[in-house]
Formats: C-alpha cells, structure tokens, sequence
C-alpha cells in the first residue's frame, strides 16, 4: 500500500521532532532532586562515661542533589540541619546540648554541608568530598554515600534514596567540654529520600 507524499512527509516530520526531543532528554543536565524531610533522618551516637552508647536525632532537616548520572563532575549536594531540632528524648538534656556548652543553637541555628566533588566509587555508591559547617567551624568531610534504592512515590514522581555514615570529633568545632563524661567521636548517619524538584511533596 503507497503512503500518500504528505502523509509520508508528516510522517518523517513526526519521527525527526522524536529524536530531537529524546536527544534533548539525555542531554546530560543535572537531575535536581529536593531532600524530603518527612522521610528523611539524621541519627547520632556518642558514648557516655566510657559505658554506653547514646543515641540522638535532629527532626528538621533540608537540602537537594544535582544529580548527573553521566557526567557526575557536574553533580552536587546541599544539606542543612536546623541545630534547635535536635532531639535526645529528654527536655532538660536537649536544652543543655543546645546551649554554649554543645550547640550554642542561638548562636549557630544551622549545620550544613556542601560537597565539592562526586564521583563514582563502587555499584550504588559514591565517593562524596565537601565541607561541614559546624559551631562556627569549617572542616573537610569525605564521605561514601550509598544508593539505597529507587521507584516513584505515590503520584508517580521520580524518588531516590541514600545513606551515609561518617564520625565526627566535636572538638575539632569548638565542643570540648565534659570530655570525661562524653566521647569525643561523633557517629552520624545521614539517610534521606529525594523527589525530583517540581514533583508535589507526599506526606
């Protein structure tokens, strides 16, 4: 059967515009993800007395991921944690880790990290340099995050999540006090699940 040449000419039309526009889609710009806060954790631990561990939390934290799956050079992580949610399940001890002798939450409302290098370093996992921002101090922190998983929420919007763990020393920001009641190590573990930005927040 002949295809008529107008026909056979939008046609062609038709399949050049879908290759203009999937070669527009893989064109390697950074994916924007926003952190969801409501399916996200920060979770730390310090020892106590040289005894036991004590584990803590902060509830309010933020942040997005340029993320370039081919070109990763071109990739990015922000994160901040608002030093006032810090919760250790007891008032009169959050209100003393929030004041000068820890936090000095007045003073400093926000720890943040951002990176300044992404690379691949291993399947689902990343090797991620930056910098923290803590009490007033800014240290080097090299971390390996770790791609939990992937799928769609429940509008069928893109997600992702990851994890890292890492030890900070709160001497080295300033926090030297009750050295002989509290370890100095800091074991954090950062997980959070991302939406791609433009994509309606689910609670």
């Amino acid at each position: 059967m002949m295809v008529p040449p107008v026909r056979k000419f939008n046609t062609v039309l038709a399949a050049m515009a879908g290759i203009v526009i999937a070669a527009g889609a893989s064109s390697g710009r950074a994916d924007t993800y926003n952190i969801d806060a409501v399916h996200s954790s920060v979770v730390f631990k310090i020892k106590h007395l040289n005894t036991s561990n004590f584990y803590g939390r902060f509830n309010d934290v933020s942040g997005k991921i340029e993320l370039d799956e081919k070109d990763l050079s071109k990739s990015s992580v922000e994160f901040t944690i608002k030093t006032d949610s810090v919760d250790t399940n007891n008032e009169k001890r959050d209100q003393h880790v929030k004041g000068p002798d820890f936090l000095n939450t007045k003073q400093f409302p926000t720890i943040t990290f951002k990176s300044t290098k992404v690379s691949k370093s291993g399947e689902n996992k990343y090797a991620v340099d930056g910098e923290v921002e803590m009490h007033g101090e800014k240290k080097p922190l090299s971390v390996t995050v770790e791609q939990v998983g992937s799928g769609k929420d429940m509008k069928g919007s893109d997600i992702f999540g990851a994890e890292a763990k890492f030890t900070l020393k709160r001497s080295d920001f300033g926090m030297s006090g009750m050295q002989k009641a509290l370890g100095d190590d800091i074991e954090v573990i950062v997980s959070v699940e991302a939406g791609k930005a433009g994509a309606a927040e689910v609670k």
